[in-house]
């Protein structure tokens, strides 16, 4: 075997580093777990030596699994937990600040004042993303201006922005290279999305000084070296995208109308739209699916901040199960005519609804309710989320309806086939997982690989995308709907 290429999976509550190769087949892996904090209620921290320090000692790990030497890889692919949100000094290499990630709620006050202002549009139109705490913009605002001493360092020249990505790729190449990608880029609130530049009026209303901001490659590129020193022989950069974007490619979505869904901590749902720019009239995100020689493919985008973290809940907040995998055991035991909605809003509501004061709620609980009824209902949240998303997709996009989507899945929570298949009926479409699951590193690994020539062009790519399991829908319509009835009278009492 041969082409053997290193990606790098740096996520929200770990990082894994895999080595592929030119078959796509796994050789050695790596991965390691690393602490979240909690300073105040919604805001969530990662210290950003952790994020470093298990990226490097995966890498070494996954290496050593493999029985391979760094002089063996041809190339290194790096994606990540986007939007969270890193400020350190260029010449210290120090951070000023934990890293703000995604989840954090603490500028919900600042992207109201935007809005109040009458500023959303503006921002929606440059971005295709809305005022939200999500993006990374206004956490560099928030650093800027309640970190001692880091405005002025800013607009000195002293301090560097980045995403995740930017930071791993700054420290393994010891300071020599401050860059990003495009869909990185695009997840920032300060990247116009149509000219492909950093945008000059959105960083003077969040007061960001540009010399901040790295600069934007395409996501199959050259990014830098690691030195020789950390892993015995010096190893390129050459693929970057962001993890949903990065699962995306994974799962060989290259033609206008195609979806994936990745079902992990929260759920993530990509239609690419080609070259077409669509502006969503229905709350989506307008986004950059990939960018390559140069050339952007776009994608609308439904965020749901909850999925997989709602089985955890049960796990490590009910304790009604032992291990995440129970509940499909449970949710097949549940009783058939119970009628119990978990609304799983524990961080707010995702698009297409964007209510970041909406909380999570159990309703239609009678004294029959038992653990099997709740573990149910939240399987199936994750179902009825994803209904709102498409439906959304669909009145904005008309490249394709539910009677010919087929959606590619991923992530952790596609291990159960209860869930797809609920999700295949409620959705009255089928649902393709993949024989590869870990698309996101996968995506990443051909990007890198292509650029170092020796992994597949994308038709190719595309032909040896392999399935493993469809699921058909077999709902009657008449109890979908009566379903997706009951799931949107939730909704609305959550949010009311």
């Amino acid at each position: 075997m041969s082409g053997w290429i290193l990606a790098i999976d740096q996520g929200t509550t770990s990082t894994r580093s895999i080595v592929f190769n030119d078959q796509f087949e796994t050789k050695g892996v790596g991965q390691k777990e690393f602490t979240q904090h909690f300073p105040h209620p919604g805001w969530v921290e990662h210290d950003p030596e952790d994020l470093w320090r298990t990226a490097l000692e995966t890498c070494r790990e996954a290496l050593y699994n493999s029985n391979l030497e760094a002089y063996d890889i041809h190339g290194v692919g790096i994606t990540n937990q986007r939007e969270t949100t890193l400020v350190w000094d260029k010449l210290t290499g120090k951070p000023v600040y934990n890293a703000i990630v995604w989840q954090d709620r603490r500028t919900s006050d600042l992207c109201a004042d935007l809005k109040d202002q009458g500023l959303e549009e503006v921002f929606m139109r440059k971005t295709g993303l809305l005022l939200d705490p999500y993006f990374s913009g206004t956490k560099v605002a928030w650093i800027l201006d309640n970190v001692e001493g880091a405005r002025e360092q800013a607009e000195a020249g002293e301090l560097l922005f980045g995403t995740v990505d930017t930071w791993l790729i700054w420290k393994f190449t010891g300071g020599r290279s401050h860059v990003t990608d495009a869909t990185n880029a695009s997840r920032t609130l300060l990247y116009n999305i149509e000219t492909s530049e950093w945008d000059q009026e959105l960083l003077d209303l969040l007061r960001i000084p540009r010399a901040m901001l790295p600069k934007v490659k395409d996501c199959s590129d050259d990014f830098g070296v690691i030195p020789e020193e950390l892993f015995g022989s010096a190893l390129p950069i050459l693929g970057v995208a962001g993890d949903q974007q990065a699962a995306t490619v994974g799962n060989a979505c290259f033609k206008a109308g195609m979806v994936k869904s990745t079902y992990g901590t929260g759920c993530f749902a990509l239609l690419n739209t080609g070259e077409e720019l669509v502006r969503s009239k229905n709350r989506l995100l307008t986004t950059i699916a990939y960018r390559l020689d140069g050339k952007t493919t776009y994608a609308l985008e439904g965020s749901i901040f909850v999925a997989g973290a709602t089985v955890q809940w049960l796990r490590d907040g009910l304790e009604i199960v032992d291990k995440a995998s129970d509940t499909q055991g449970l949710a097949e035991k549940a009783d058939a005519e119970s009628q119990v909605y978990m609304v799983p809003a524990f961080v707010g509501l995702g698009a297409p609804y964007w209510d970041p004061d909406a909380r999570g709620a159990i309703f239609g609980l009678t004294r029959a309710t038992g653990r099997e009824e709740i573990a149910r209902a939240a399987l199936e949240s994750v179902g009825y989320q994803t209904v709102d998303l498409i439906e959304a997709k669909n009145a904005d996009f008309k490249g394709g309806d539910n009677d010919e989507m087929v959606m590619r899945v991923d992530g952790g929570m596609t291990a159960s086939d209860w869930t797809m298949q609920f999700l295949a009926d409620i959705l009255g479409a089928r649902v393709d997982r993949p024989m590869v699951l870990e698309t996101t590193a996968l995506g990443v690994a051909w990007l890198a690989g292509m650029r170092a020539g020796v992994w597949p062009s994308m038709e190719e790519f595309s032909q040896r995308w392999h399935l493993d399991r469809r699921f058909e829908p077999s709902m009657s319509e008449e109890e979908r709907r009566q379903r997706l009835d009951g799931w949107r009278d939730a909704v609305q009492r959550t949010r009311s």
